[in-house]
């Protein structure tokens, strides 16, 4: 049914992962030279700003990172399936279970290219910032595990009046 509650986790999963493919997820800017680099979902940029603050033609280095939004796309499309697999709740668990495993695969990735990899592009003495974006597979996550717990629920108050009959 699509009314439960899971549902709306799931839901809200959704739009966690699909609004961290918009957001960007880390930055980092060195005074000094002005170099800032951005990490989003789909790549890891490099600029060198000039004075009126727009980046200068050429000094712009970038590194793909479309791992980080396939990987954000996989899990929505995951979630969505999950949510119509209602009638087999063996099914929605294990749907969950994977997506736990490729949420926290995401969250290791975009900490990985904003602690290691972005951290290489510039010198500096602090990590960067991380962004609204990077917060996402940890909400993401949370709501998993909420959807989960009340599928899991499901099941055991199915189970448990099939054993009074």
């Amino acid at each position: 049914m699509i009314q439960r509650i899971q549902t709306v986790f799931l839901f809200l999963l959704v739009l966690a992962v699909i609004s961290m493919l918009f957001l960007p997820l880390w930055s980092k800017t060195e005074v000094a030279t002005g170099e800032t680099v951005v990490l989003t979902a789909w790549e890891l940029k490099s600029q060198v700003a000039t004075t009126g603050g727009e980046a200068a033609a050429g000094n712009v280095a970038s590194k793909s990172t479309m791992f980080i939004g396939l990987l954000a796309i996989a899990a929505a499309v995951i979630a969505l399936v999950e949510i119509f697999q209602f009638r087999s709740r063996l099914n929605q668990m294990k749907l969950g279970l994977l997506n736990t495993l490729i949420l926290a695969a995401l969250f290791g990735t975009s900490f990985y290219y904003a602690a290691y990899v972005g951290a290489e592009m510039i010198k500096g003495t602090d990590n960067g910032s991380y962004e609204a974006g990077f917060y996402m597979p940890m909400i993401a996550l949370l709501v998993n595990a909420l959807a989960n717990r009340f599928i899991k629920r499901d099941e055991d108050l199915v189970r448990s009046v099939d054993r009074l009959r």
